[in-house]
């Protein structure tokens, strides 16, 4: 069992506040967030940006454990993950994350190919976490 951390930090008010996002490795040290950079496209990060690199980090790392157990190795593998985040009665929600993975995996046939990235797509940690419709679109390079 493994257990780390990040960490916000908050003040000031919803719209006119700032923040600051931290990670226990410091790959982000007081990185900023706010108001404006979730929802107007400004500068910063999000939460949202945050679940999607995290989501395509766990689902990539999930694919390269199970083409091991198949007896393959990705060459390369890049997988970006679209979180959506919509307005609903009672709040906001996120009510979908797109996987998009384009890989290059000697070896590999393409109905195995999307069997395995299925597989990782369903078992990687952050899937199993989000409570949200996950859909995958897996390309397989010459």
């Amino acid at each position: 069992m493994t257990t780390t951390h990040g960490s916000a930090k908050w003040q000031g008010g919803i719209k006119d506040g700032k923040g600051a996002i931290s990670t226990k490795s410091g790959a982000l040290s007081d990185y900023p967030y706010g108001f404006a950079s979730r929802f107007e496209g400004k500068p910063g990060s999000n939460p949202e940006e945050l679940i999607g690199a995290a989501h395509a980090a766990c689902f990539t790392m999930a694919l390269s454990l199970i083409l091991g157990e198949a007896k393959l190795t990705a060459e390369h593998m890049e997988t970006k993950a679209d979180v959506t985040l919509e307005k609903v009665a009672d709040g906001f929600v996120i009510t979908a994350v797109h996987l998009t993975l384009s890989a290059k995996i000697p070896g590999a046939d393409d109905a195995t190919f999307q069997e395995l990235a299925g597989k990782a797509k369903a078992g990687c940690p952050v899937s199993k976490l989000l409570n949200t419709k996950i859909t995958l679109d897996a390309s397989l390079q010459g």
